[in-house]
């Protein structure tokens, strides 16, 4: 229980912390261009209002492609693929016109598209954006221009490169995130399980005594007496179950189920047979069936009028064992099937022991009388990594 607290108070913390990069993280390049911007107050840009109109242009459409390429929905909207493409024309005009500290504007050009183009377009538009950049450079500084080339291809597929990269972390992050979040939805359904299936059985062990106290008060009050210790026995051992449930070290044997599914049985008048044959089972495998033969004892004390109720324990060629309840009485039809019309706790335990490998059948005997199967491995998968017992839906009522 430990860990899931852990997980829910810092797992979305610890990620929302961290920085993933956005639209400022591409600002500091346009320093880039800081050269152009000189040349325009030195007097060494010719019409200089027609340059500094461009390079604001230029500035505002790489801050609005920048900031756009960071959401897929903008990312891939008409705007910014519009965007873009202006800035790839205002880029060439200003390279065209004035050549040395503008051919700059290529590489930020290469950033720009890297962030807002992903693949499979971003090869072809990569490619021609980096023959651009060097048909336009090598016209003004010859071969020398291919530097320029070179420097706007990497910066288009390093650009896109880290991004793509950022966005996977991103989507990992997100699951990670809900996987957290669903294993303490699913441990908190478990514990609700097991802490109600537990209060369920007692409770009605709790009645099934009261009533016979009752019955014995005015004729028998030794056995009265028995009851009440039992009641009393009873109400302690659940106690310590739920604490130990709780605290997340709860682990029940078979013994114990059969000798409280006896008690049970008997304090309401029903004749109990219990027998067990077979290879030794794992604690894991033990507790499985221990929840499947008190959810069966406990839909047969509420609800089976019957007179007798046998348990069988059987190994099966050493590879599985299996567990058949059956009684004698007339009141099955409330827990038609463990998957159908029956009480949650049957359904719990239906998927339980499909998990583990084993199967659970529930239905009417071949004469009367109701029968619950449940057949599983002698060493159940799936059960030795959990710290608690397996818990299952309330029980059927």
């Amino acid at each position: 229980m430990a860990w899931l607290r852990k997980t829910r108070g810092t797992s979305c913390e610890t990620f929302r912390d961290e920085r993933s990069p956005n639209g400022f993280s591409l600002l500091p390049w346009l320093l880039m261009g800081m050269g152009a911007f000189s040349n325009l107050f030195q007097g060494e840009t010719p019409d200089p209002w027609i340059g500094g109109l461009g390079l604001l242009t230029f500035n505002s459409l790489y801050v609005y492609v920048s900031f756009r390429s960071f959401m897929k929905e903008t990312r891939e909207a008409t705007s910014t693929r519009v965007a873009l493409a202006l800035l790839g024309l205002v880029t060439c005009a200003l390279a065209l016109a004035y050549g040395g500290n503008w051919l700059l504007f290529f590489p930020l050009l290469g950033l720009a598209t890297g962030a807002a183009v992903r693949m499979p377009q971003l090869r072809p538009v990569g490619l021609v954006v980096g023959v651009l950049a060097g048909g336009v450079s090598v016209f003004h500084d010859g071969w020398g221009g291919l530097d320029i080339a070179y420097a706007t291809w990497i910066s288009t597929m390093v650009t896109a490169a880290i991004l793509s990269l950022s966005e996977a972390v991103r989507q990992l992050r997100t699951a990670r995130e809900e996987l957290a979040r669903r294993a303490v939805e699913e441990e908190r359904l478990r514990f609700s399980r097991d802490l109600h299936d537990l209060l369920g059985h007692t409770l009605s062990v709790i009645v099934v005594k009261s009533e016979a106290a009752r019955r014995l008060a005015a004729g028998d009050v030794e056995a009265a007496q028995a009851q009440l210790n039992d009641i009393e026995a009873v109400g302690r051992q659940a106690l310590t179950e739920i604490r130990e449930a709780v605290t997340g070290y709860r682990q029940g044997t078979l013994r114990d189920e059969l000798d409280r599914a006896e008690s049970a049985l008997r304090a309401a008048g029903i004749e109990p047979v219990v027998r067990r044959s077979g290879p030794p089972l794992v604690p894991q495998t033990e507790a499985l069936l221990g929840w499947v033969v008190r959810e069966a004892v406990t839909n047969v004390v509420r609800h089976s009028g019957a007179a007798r109720c046998e348990i069988v324990v059987a190994g099966s060629g050493g590879e599985r064992v299996r567990l058949t309840v059956t009684d004698d009485g007339g009141g099955g039809e409330q827990a038609v099937s463990p998957g159908a019309v029956g009480g949650m706790g049957l359904k719990g335990l239906t998927e339980r022991l499909s998990t583990a490998g084993g199967t659970l059948t529930a239905g009417r005997g071949p004469r009367q009388g109701f029968v619950v199967t449940a057949e599983l491995p002698v060493e159940a998968r799936g059960l030795v990594e959990e710290r608690v017992e397996v818990g299952v839906a309330s029980p059927v009522g």
